[in-house]
């Protein structure tokens, strides 16, 4: 069984910066494609980037491109990071880390297998 646990979410400033994990248990993640998603109160589940198996590849969603990187431990490849920067409100949401067992999972939330909890992400103006 594969297990996903999301941290690092919390509370900042417009303009701050915040770094989620994402912990994978069961199997090593570097045996999967990994995500990240967000979603706001009465929104749809959003795309936020994602990360290929041997983290060789690595895609944004406009409104985060420049601003959040996804990228994989290399020392614990059980762990996924989002670093968040120039964080800004209509970032404020829940956030959902994923995983699937394809190479390079695409940007819909059908393609992955697994999902954490998520962890609260709040911008303040």
């Amino acid at each position: 069984q594969v297990q996903l646990v999301e941290t690092g979410g919390g509370l900042v400033q417009a303009g701050g910066s915040l770094r989620l994990s994402c912990v994978v248990s069961g199997r090593t993640s570097s045996s999967y494609a990994m995500g990240w998603f967000r979603q706001a109160p009465g929104k749809e589940r959003e795309f936020v980037a994602r990360i290929s198996r041997s983290s060789g590849s690595t895609d944004y969603a406009d409104s985060v491109r420049g601003r959040f990187t996804i990228s994989r431990d290399n020392a614990n490849q059980n762990t996924v990071y989002l670093q968040m920067n120039s964080l800004k409100p209509e970032d404020t949401a829940v956030y959902l880390c994923a995983a699937d067992r394809s190479y390079f999972a695409l940007r819909s939330s059908t393609e992955y297998l697994y999902w954490g909890q998520g962890t609260q992400v709040t911008v303040s103006s």
